[in-house]
């Protein structure tokens, strides 16, 4: 009797074993191919969707941009106000007056407009 179930609990552990693994096998092989229909998708979204997108915004704000600068040709009257364009100490670039990413068109000092640009 005490043979049986140990046979019995042997067989068992292997069908198991077995069944585990092959479990195991095709379950790695379903995220497999599941993973590569993914990439798969989000690669045609991005071709198809996201870079014509892209193309189109930078169209549109190229042309919005254009008929921005058309209708308002001149920067707007300067104000000089006490809170603004602050400067405790020289910026340590150029002359210290000037911000990073100065644009002369856009960009007051702290007298106003450049009147060279």
């Amino acid at each position: 009797m005490a043979f049986s179930v140990q046979r019995f609990i042997r067989m068992r552990t292997i069908c198991n074993r077995q069944y585990a693994t092959l479990s195991y096998k095709e379950e790695l092989e379903a995220t497999g191919k599941h993973a590569a229909e993914t990439m798969s998708l989000w690669k045609k979204i991005s071709i198809l969707i996201a870079l014509p997108a892209i193309a189109f915004s930078t169209v549109n704000a190229y042309y919005k941009e254009t008929k921005h600068h058309k209708e308002h040709p001149h920067h707007p009257e300067f104000r000089p106000y006490p809170h603004l364009r602050i400067r405790s100490k020289p910026f340590p670039w150029k002359d210290g007056n000037h911000t990073l990413f100065h644009n002369p068109h856009v960009n007051a000092l702290p007298e106003g407009y450049e009147e060279s640009h």
